[in-house]
């Protein structure tokens, strides 16, 4: 997005009038003189406002998505609107509280930012003649690259995506496959060559920090993956979307896959890991900076540098919150049999939100990962509301989304710092690009659904199509394990997976013998670097993420952030996020040619190398006597 503005403005520095207008004694001009890093930034945060932190739609989206396509709901488009710009509304109302914890502090450096900085002032400032190519240089050839290679994985070799060779070697073997696939399996030895691929689910790995990815690892090989059977859900449906507990009962219960169950139990210890992490390692820095508040005792560089401009007063904030609250709970009390989800509902999924992002801030301030609290926030609801799956969506909505939409307002409003753009102007870009992006999203996605045939039912559509939603699928599943059967039939006494509640007291106290060797041994530095929310957060993503995914980032950022860092320095120094930058831009303008110009007009190549990874037995069953289409019988 930030190589379209620039041509755009540009053009517009010249051709625009440069005279001085007068409405109602305010004075202004459509043309105040030339294209600058600013505009550009101010322009960019404004876009990044309607859409979820890495990129892509507003995550309420994906709320909508579910309500209509698979529990075929009457869902009304102003109950919709409501949803999706309270939902972001109430995250920078968060944001503004939190500015003097997450945004001022020096500590707090948010490292996704800096690529985005080192984009702009490439794109902009004139480098001091050298040998080699200037970032400018380096990026525009960078970009184009990865424009052009984008169309081998995108469209004509889409098996690059999940390059899984050992599934070639053993073409008969259920083992082998299920092992070797990167689709449907372990993905051992498999790999992708697809930029995409590797930055989907943790964004990219050139601009997280090593000590962040050797957690991730850590995390990573923990565990491995196993696939289970799809449940029909509308066999265990009453008409007004509330489990049928008989039918429940006598259709089947709900097995977990290895996989989901392990990334659940995770997320349990992640949630309450997050919280000692932060209260140990970071609790005396958030005290002093209350104490402080806005006194600034000591600033850097850039703090003092802002200081030049007029501070957004906090009240300002608090109306946002305030409004946004007031709206919610008017939708729980007009749509009530829509939403299913209760005032006092509302007010409990606020006081989570509320306690838990500014440690979740830290920790994606100073690491680049987000320790997600989805389930927590699902599994809190589910005990509370049982058997009312749409109460379960909305509640992680207010009580979750609202703080990965505060998080990614907080990215702008620190980016915002680094590039001196003053914090009103800030406030007035973001609030509008909220209200305009919002509404742009939903009414895209409504018209979709309301017009694509059979959009999002994998029962109808071939396997091949764009309009699958695996991504929404995922939220639909977890809708299903925590609103609709709910927590107690899993987790409660008697369930198959109770012992996993466990995790919580685990995480809980896996801080603290970290925290008690980095006090014993301050000499040894790396002892402060071992952070157990981000080992916990190799898991996360997965599903709908794969082993491969995760692997190819982490291979991709070892390589670059630690072996490139240090035999190559100043290499990394210059050109490293610029990289990063290019490859995300490059990838973007194809994806989007591919899609308009191929994709979305039906034409798809069918040949060897567009078949998924070549390994069909990865899902057969192993078990003698049981009979599947393609897959041998034991």
């Amino acid at each position: 997005m930030q190589i379209a503005v620039l041509p755009i403005g540009k053009f517009m520095a010249k051709t625009l009038p440069t005279r001085d207008y007068r409405i109602l004694g305010w004075s202004f001009s459509l043309n105040p003189g030339p294209f600058n890093m600013k505009e550009h930034v101010i322009i960019t945060i404004f876009a990044n406002c309607g859409v979820s932190f890495g990129g892509g739609d507003a995550y309420s989206i994906g709320a909508i998505t579910v309500m209509k396509a698979y529990y075929k709901q009457n869902l009304s488009f102003l109950c919709g609107l409501f949803i999706v710009l309270t939902t972001q509304i109430l995250g920078y109302g968060w944001a503004g509280m939190l500015r003097k914890y997450l945004v001022y502090p020096v500590e707090m450096w948010w490292p996704s930012n800096l690529a985005q900085v080192s984009l702009f002032r490439a794109l902009h400032e004139k480098d001091p003649k050298s040998k080699g190519l200037t970032r400018m240089q380096f990026f525009l050839i960078a970009m184009t690259a990865s424009f052009l290679y984008y169309a081998v994985p995108g469209y004509l070799f889409p098996i690059m995506t999940f390059f899984s060779w050992v599934c070639w070697v053993w073409p008969h073997s259920i083992t082998a496959q299920q092992v070797g696939s990167g689709y449907h399996g372990l993905g051992v030895g498999a790999f992708t060559l697809d930029w995409a691929g590797i930055s989907a689910y943790h964004g990219s790995p050139l601009v997280t920090p090593w000590s962040s990815i050797v957690n991730v690892a850590v995390g990573f090989i923990i565990y491995s993956p196993l696939a289970g059977k799809n449940m029909t859900t509308t066999k265990i449906l009453t008409p007004d979307f509330q489990l049928n507990i008989p039918a429940y009962d006598s259709y089947s219960k709900l097995y977990l896959s290895p996989l989901f169950a392990l990334s659940i139990g995770s997320g349990f210890a992640r949630f309450t890991a997050t919280l000692t992490h932060v209260a140990l390692f970071n609790g005396r820095d958030i005290w002093r900076q209350s104490r402080r508040a806005m006194k600034n005792v000591k600033l850097d560089v850039h703090s003092k540098l802002m200081k030049a401009y007029k501070e957004v007063p906090d009240w300002w904030f608090w109306i946002l919150l305030i409004g946004s609250t007031v709206l919610s709970l008017l939708m729980s009390f007009v749509w009530e049999e829509t939403v299913q989800l209760r005032w006092w509902g509302m007010l409990f999924a606020f006081f989570l939100a509320w306690l838990v992002t500014l440690p979740v801030g830290v920790i994606q301030a100073t690491t680049n990962q987000q320790p997600g609290y989805d389930i927590i926030a699902q599994f809190m609801i589910g005990y509370v509301l049982p058997g009312k799956p749409i109460a379960n969506l909305l509640f992680k909505i207010y009580g979750r989304i609202s703080t990965i939409h505060a998080l990614s307002f907080l990215a702008d409003l620190k980016l915002g710092h680094y590039m001196k753009i003053p914090p009103r102007c800030m406030y007035v870009a973001q609030l509008v690009g909220t209200f305009v992006a919002g509404t742009i999203n939903l009414a895209v996605a409504w018209w979709m659904l309301e017009n694509i045939e059979n959009i999002c039912d994998t029962d109808v559509l071939d396997s091949d199509s764009p309009w699958t939603c695996p991504k929404y699928r995922v939220t639909f599943d977890a809708s299903v394990i925590w609103g609709l059967i709910g927590p107690r039939r899993l987790f409660g006494p008697g369930g198959l997976y109770r012992n996993l509640v466990w995790l919580f007291l685990v995480g809980a106290f896996l801080p603290v013998p970290f925290w008690v060797l980095s006090k014993m041994f301050p000499e040894k530095k790396w002892i402060a670097l071992i952070n157990v929310p981000v080992i916990s957060y190799g898991f996360a993503g997965m599903p709908p993420a794969t082993p491969t995914n995760i692997a190819s980032w982490l291979v991709t950022g070892t390589i670059f952030n630690y072996f490139v860092f240090r035999y190559r320095k100043r290499w990394w120094q210059k050109y490293n996020y610029v990289l990063s930058a290019a490859l995300d831009a490059g990838t973007a303008f194809m994806g989007v040619l591919l899609f308009f110009a191929l994709q979305n007009t039906g034409k798809q190549l069918k040949w060897w190398g567009t078949e998924i990874d070549h390994c069909p037995l990865a899902t057969c069953p192993t078990a003698p006597g049981i009979v599947v289409k393609g897959c041998p019988v034991f």
